[in-house]
This record gives C-alpha cells, sequence and structure tokens, in this order.
C-alpha cells in the first residue's frame, strides 16, 4: 500500500533530472505530485505523463523560483487547487559551468539567490502568506 497516499507534493525544479527523478518516486509512493518548472513546459508535461501512465496523479505548474512574485504566485494556486501541501522538495537550482574567474558579481547574486536566499523565502511563503504546510516536509536537495 503507498505510504504517501492522500499527500500533496510540490517538487521544484521538477521538469528533468534530479527533479523529475524525485516527483516520480514520490509518486510510486502514492502522494499526488506538482511538478514545478520555471521554463520547460514541454519537460514538465513529460514527467506528468510518466507518473499518470504509471497509475500516478500528477500535474504540473509554471513558477520561476528565482522571482518572489512567481514563488507567492505558485503557492497561491496550489491553495485554490489543492488546499494544502504536505511535501515541499527545493529542488530548484541553477549552475553556471564558468571558471571562478569569469564569473561576475551579477552570476554570483543570480546563483545565491535561488540556490540560497530564496530557500527561506519559499517557506516564507508557506508559514506566512499561504498557511498550507501545517505538518508536512521541507526538503532541500543541493548539488555540488
Amino acid at each position: 500500500m503507498p505510504t504517501l497516499r492522500n499527500k500533496v507534493a510540490l517538487v521544484t525544479g521538477a521538469s528533468k533530472g534530479i527533479g523529475a527523478s524525485i516527483a516520480k518516486h514520490l509518486a510510486s509512493a502514492g502522494a499526488t505530485i506538482i511538478v514545478n518548472y520555471a521554463s520547460s513546459k514541454t519537460d514538465a508535461e513529460r514527467v506528468v505523463t510518466a507518473i499518470t501512465d504509471a497509475g500516478g496523479t500528477a500535474t504540473a505548474i509554471q513558477g520561476d523560483f528565482s522571482e518572489p512574485e512567481e514563488i507567492a504566485a505558485t503557492f497561491a494556486e496550489i491553495k485554490r487547487r489543492f488546499g494544502k501541501l504536505d511535501i515541499l522538495v527545493n529542488n530548484a537550482g541553477i549552475y553556471n559551468h564558468l571558471p571562478i574567474d569569469q564569473i561576475t558579481a551579477e552570476d554570483f547574486h543570480r546563483h545565491y539567490n535561488l540556490n540560497v536566499l530564496l530557500l527561506r523565502v519559499r517557506c516564507s511563503f508557506l508559514d506566512q502568506t499561504c498557511n498550507l504546510l501545517r505538518h508536512g516536509h521541507v526538503d532541500r536537495v543541493a548539488g555540488a
């Protein structure tokens, strides 16, 4: 019997890679999956199709989590559609494959804002604005 039955999970950056794998794994355990993507709608729809073809439940919601306004809009949409959020996997992130001496201050701040600072902003939106994640779990996936 699936252990995450009746749970709603948001996986940020779930249109490909680690996020897609996490979304599929949570779906196989019975969770309803929200596949978040910033710009890869086609990839997000492929993940949703893979989940539903395997008997799971999933939907894709666009939201660029490097933009606080889009974070708020995403959580508002989740609240409207589902009324709750049990699991948040903060997987969205970026990495620029440049030598250190070629990374500009703008590059650094863009990476820092999405990969570090906005983790706190995301949780703040959940706690203060949407009040969605009352007894759930927040996980942060980080790569090197």
